[in-house]
């Protein structure tokens, strides 16, 4: 039974999730099993439910409510719906809804890097990769392309800020993924790559790289690849630690592409060629 409720005070602290909070205070590192996150949309809100992701609240727009919101909100329970015309609710967020729906969540416990590699053979990693648009459009492509899980830095931008969940349009909840513990890359964290049948492939600009179209990269059984931060790249030590250095060949004076179309290009050669 659906628990529908008319906005009429913009300042109710309920409303808070929506309106009010940063990304940091939804995330809320001081108490992790506290955490939320908001998804946008009926079709991104669905692909949450369909992860076990657990809903706290919803935002709709008043039309929505009988039309393309209607399953979402029957799926979610007996939890608080807020909702208004378009008008008082773009007042109230500051944006225009994504199809007319917003949902807070609480954030699911991550698991640990074995479980997420345990049944892998293609992995996409993120060192530092800071741009939640960024990070949203390369897990798009991983699950897109053949990768099997994403595994990131703490430096990296959380797949579950609202950017990075709209952007991925809610790949983030089908494709496996986790962090590194702190201080555990890129050292220990390629050790146990290569513990669990994994050889490194850093996608980066040096002379010494072979092209992502080599047949070596191709036919190995479990593959990393690991992409850098905006602007910078990979580490140095990274990139020494791994067992390839991979480069995208470029035409027409092109040094390099951004990091979300690179993973694209990286995950449809290797993702596409996984030796039997």
């Amino acid at each position: 039974m659906s628990n529908i409720i008319e906005i009429s005070d913009f300042q109710a602290p309920e409303l808070d999730v929506y309106a009010r909070l940063s990304e940091g205070q939804l995330l809320n590192r001081h108490e992790p099993g506290k955490g939320m996150f908001i998804a946008e949309s009926p079709r991104v809100i669905e692909r949450a439910l369909d992860a076990g992701c657990v809903p706290v609240s919803c935002l709709v727009e008043r039309k929505h409510i009988e039309g393309e919101a209607r399953e979402i909100i029957q799926r979610c329970g007996n939890i608080p719906v807020y909702t208004a015309e378009f008008e008082v609710l773009t007042q109230l967020t500051g944006f225009k809804l994504t199809r007319g729906m917003l949902c807070a969540m609480h954030r699911p416990p991550l698991p640990d890097v074995r479980e997420i590699c345990r049944a892998a053979k293609r992995i996409a990693i993120l060192e530092n990769v800071v741009n939640p648009t960024n990070v949203g459009a390369i897990f798009r492509s991983a699950a897109a392309l053949g990768m099997d899980a994403v595994l990131l830095t703490l430096e990296s931008s959380n797949p579950l800020y609202r950017r990075a969940i709209r952007v991925s349009m809610g790949t983030v909840f089908q494709i496996p993924w986790t962090f590194f513990k702190k201080n555990t890359w890129p050292e220990e964290g390629i050790r146990l790559l290569k513990e669990l049948g994994f050889r490194t492939a850093a996608l980066a600009l040096r002379e010494d790289s072979i092209g992502i179209d080599d047949q070596k990269l191709c036919s190995e059984e479990k593959l990393a690849v690991i992409l850098g931060t905006e602007g910078d790249g990979l580490a140095s030590s990274t990139i020494a630690d791994c067992d390839y250095t991979v480069r995208i060949p470029m035409s027409h004076g092109v040094d390099s592409l951004n990091v979300a179309a690179a993973s694209a290009v990286a995950f449809w050669e290797l993702g596409r060629r996984i030796s039997g």
